[in-house]
């Protein structure tokens, strides 16, 4: 029997008509103030992130929004076997040292000392078994990209959330730039179409646009929603272009990119007006929203659309391996519902 194996959830949520095994939106059942400020939490110091982080919020002048809040501690252990990110634990565990967190021996000693969490490991194929702990020590978490290395992961990760009862939020900071705001709030009418780009880098431990690919792809979905049915995938060593049909016939790309000139960006075309999406703006966007979430339970992006862009991600691998044919994403969503793990 798994592990993890409780009970069976409610099955409402769906996404492509078929159920998630979720109650729904985390919105209503999480909502709910905590007092200003608090003291977080990080697992993972093998991505650079946690250093931005740890800066953003520690320093003497953080910036507004961030009051009150600041690591505390942190728990170095991420990847066990990806070099790129095995080597930057040593370097990254000193840096936030200096800041002033307190370096823990495990996860337990971590949770002992905080109220919210920053899972930053880089490896996601950890981020289950991680999440696990957090969520049956009742904090909030913010999961960094990728939420987890396989579909299946995914949707066992958001089970757990609802069976513990503990909001989780999972989102790139590409989602946060000014410009997908303005297109959210109507600034060209309804999002008939959207092209995206931004790196691909390929880590081989996981799914191609897990790794990288993944900021580009939430670019998309920011801007064009749920509700894409199929997905077919043009791939090169230094270039992808993928293919998304919507449910009601719009149409969204992405582009990955290996060689050549690095860069975030894309076009939104929509009923009033076009709309290119502007620069990187760093991780405060984001950052906000975190504390945002900390502060009041409210997940940002709900558990269906994360999902469903790893959902997206998912169907685009099965397609490069089928020669760039079309791949529904209920039949990579059924496949991964009988993998995932119910508590």
């Amino acid at each position: 029997m798994n592990k993890f194996n409780r009970r069976d959830f409610v099955k409402t949520a769906s996404i492509g008509g078929i159920s998630i095994g979720m109650a729904g939106r985390f919105q209503p059942l999480f909502a709910g103030n905590s007092p200003e400020g608090g003291k977080v939490g990080i697992i993972g110091l093998d991505t650079s992130h946690s250093v931005a982080f740890t800066k953003a919020l520690n320093s003497p002048d953080a910036g507004s929004g961030f009051e009150g809040f600041k690591i505390v501690a942190a728990y170095p252990k991420g990847s066990n076997d990806i070099k790129s990110s095995v080597d930057r634990i040593p370097g990254y565990t000193e840096e936030v040292r200096n800041l002033g967190v307190e370096i823990t021996n495990s996860i337990d000693e971590l949770l002992a000392r905080v109220d919210f969490v920053l899972l930053e490991t880089n490896d996601g194929r950890l981020h289950l078994d991680q999440a696990i702990q957090v969520m049956k020590a009742g904090k909030r978490m913010f999961i960094d990209k990728p939420v987890a290395a396989s579909l299946s992961d995914a949707i066992s990760i958001y089970r757990a959330a609802e069976y513990y009862k503990v909001p989780v939020f999972s989102s790139s900071s590409l989602r946060y730039i000014s410009e997908i705001a303005d297109i959210n709030s109507g600034k060209i009418g309804k999002v008939l179409g959207a092209d995206t780009f931004s790196p691909a880098s390929i880590e081989k431990t996981h799914p191609d646009l897990f790794w990288y690919g993944i900021h580009g792809v939430e670019s998309l979905f920011s801007v064009m929603g749920k509700g894409c049915k199929s997905v077919s995938r043009i791939y090169t060593e230094k270039t992808d272009v993928v293919i998304g049909m919507w449910n009601d016939d719009r149409i969204g790309t992405f582009r990955g990119t290996r060689s050549g000139k690095a860069g975030f960006g894309g076009t939104a075309y929509g009923e009033t007006g076009i709309l290119t999406l502007g620069d990187y703006q760093g991780y405060n966007p984001l950052l906000v929203k975190i504390i945002e979430f900390f502060k009041t339970g409210v997940v940002p992006v709900s558990a269906e659309e994360t999902i469903e862009i790893f959902a997206f991600m998912t169907a685009a691998e099965e397609s490069k391996y089928k020669g760039g044919i079309a791949v529904e994403t209920e039949s990579v969503m059924k496949k991964a519902l009988a993998e995932a793990k119910t508590f």
